[in-house]
């Protein structure tokens, strides 16, 4: 049995609202008293009770191997303080049970905006370089019980994935 390793690195690029519109939106600050309109977060909450939480990571790397999505909801993440970040993410392609490895992304994110991920989009993150970073997260109370699947890169593959 081949018990081998392999890191596969993947280059992070800047967000925008054209290069992450297959995942989810960005969202940028907008004039208050702006009406609501397509540049504001699509969200889809209607499964559950809303949860907004800001939520305290601590600095893990930029290598990670399991991958999970939420296909109940949308789920919006945003750095508090200004500080930048990572994420990986995968199209959702519902019909299937596991990620396309081929179409895996990463971006990285400034902190003047959040973003939000489409039902369904297989996201691993956030991941950053600070010692902490706090962030605020907008998804269902119980996503994380019973709208929780992930998918285990190292367990199917012995593969683990690097942002740079």
């Amino acid at each position: 049995m081949n018990t081998s390793q392999t890191v596969e690195q993947l280059q992070a690029k800047w967000i925008t609202p054209e290069n992450f519109q297959l995942y989810g939106q960005v969202i940028f600050p907008s004039d208050d008293g702006k009406a609501f309109d397509l540049e504001d977060a699509q969200l889809n909450l209607k499964n559950g009770t809303p949860r907004f939480y800001i939520m305290r990571l601590q600095k893990r790397g930029r290598k990670f191997h399991k991958i999970t999505r939420h296909v109940q909801c949308t789920q919006c993440l945003g750095s508090l303080e200004g500080k930048d970040w990572l994420i990986a993410v995968c199209p959702p392609h519902n019909d299937l049970h596991e990620p396309v490895l081929a179409e895996i992304a990463a971006f990285r994110i400034p902190g003047n905006c959040f973003i939000k991920l489409n039902e369904g989009t297989w996201h691993a993150g956030p991941y950053f370089d600070h010692e902490f970073v706090d962030f605020y997260n907008l998804e269902l109370a119980d996503t994380n019980v019973v709208d929780h699947f992930t998918y285990d890169f190292l367990k199917n593959h012995q593969l683990e994935i690097e942002m740079v």
